[in-house]
């Protein structure tokens, strides 16, 4: 049977109608949890730095995603530049912290989706789109009409708002979250950002009520569905157990989980001991333990 993309399904009518919801928002700007009411349209910043514009650090085929995106012809990645979150470990903090990057118009934002689409990536994968979904959207809206169909993967750190995954209801087809800590001095200490458990818990949930479980075609490609990421941190500042028995017991008990061990200093991690050394062998085994005896899905760096 032929994919449809969720947002192909939608129609082109209710996704303009769509993309002014998400840029009337914008005036006083509420796309993420913090809420700044700063008016990007007038070219005011709040707490992300996003302007107007989108801001693009790069576009192409990215082999180092979880298999079921890759495939043998890539995933479709655009990488955005600014965050909605301020972690001190990021590893892309050139784009996260520094903006690094140009602003698009959304024409030229639609005509990065077709030319990935032509270079035969298997989806559209968005990474930290939360702060430009105006944009995204509005540049989704011209591809789609002039013939994209591939999934959309949005990418995100998982600090989101209900009202904006509201507003992308029935045009995701894959959500890829974080899920980063259970604990809310770490949320505030490491990424400025006390409430991020409660709110990634209720975003998670609402991720899962709009596209399911993950599923995969003949292929193992990724079409629809939820994929979470988990990054261990030294001596347990992710809360890892308490992650897991989150996500078995109130998302799906077949939620598809990445257990990631790549964590290293990056950024200004060093100043943030335990947050100055990698993970251990011990570490990380007890976390793919724990997801196991979950009896989640897991995927393993």
């Amino acid at each position: 049977m032929a994919f449809t993309a969720a947002y192909r399904r939608l129609g082109p009518e209710e996704l303009r109608r769509r993309v002014a919801a998400a840029y009337r928002r914008l005036k006083s700007c509420d796309l993420c949890p913090r809420r700044c009411g700063v008016n990007r349209l007038k070219g005011e910043r709040g707490a992300c730095r996003g302007g107007r514009e989108a801001v693009v650090s790069s576009y192409g085929p990215h082999f180092g995603e979880e298999a079921p995106l890759v495939g043998t012809r890539g995933s479709g990645t655009i990488f955005f530049a600014y965050c909605t979150l301020h972690c001190v470990f990021c590893q892309n903090y050139e784009l996260s912290h520094h903006g690094e990057g140009e602003p698009v118009s959304v024409a030229r934002l639609a005509r990065m989706m077709l030319a990935l689409e032509l270079m035969g990536c298997h989806n559209i994968n968005l990474v930290s789109p939360t702060h430009f979904v105006p944009q995204i959207l509005a540049a989704l809206a011209k591809a789609a009409a002039e013939g994209l169909n591939l999934p959309i993967v949005y990418n995100t750190g998982g600090y989101e708002s209900l009202e904006t995954l509201k507003l992308l209801d029935g045009i995701i087809d894959i959500y890829m979250p974080d899920f980063k800590y259970t604990d809310p001095e770490s949320a505030a200490k490491y990424s400025g950002a006390r409430d991020y458990p409660q709110v990634v818990k209720e975003a998670l949930k609402e991720m899962q009520r709009q596209v399911g479980d993950l599923t995969l075609n003949e292929q193992g490609i990724a079409l629809r569905g939820l994929l979470v990421r988990h990054l261990v941190l030294p001596e347990n500042l992710a809360g890892t157990k308490e992650v897991i028995a989150f996500l078995a017991r109130e998302v799906s008990p077949r939620c598809f989980i990445n257990v990631m061990a790549q964590y290293y200093p990056a950024y200004r991690a060093r100043e943030f001991p335990p947050l100055d050394r990698r993970i251990t062998r011990a570490e990380y085994a007890a976390a793919v333990k724990a997801a196991r005896d979950a009896g989640l899905h897991i995927y393993r760096d």
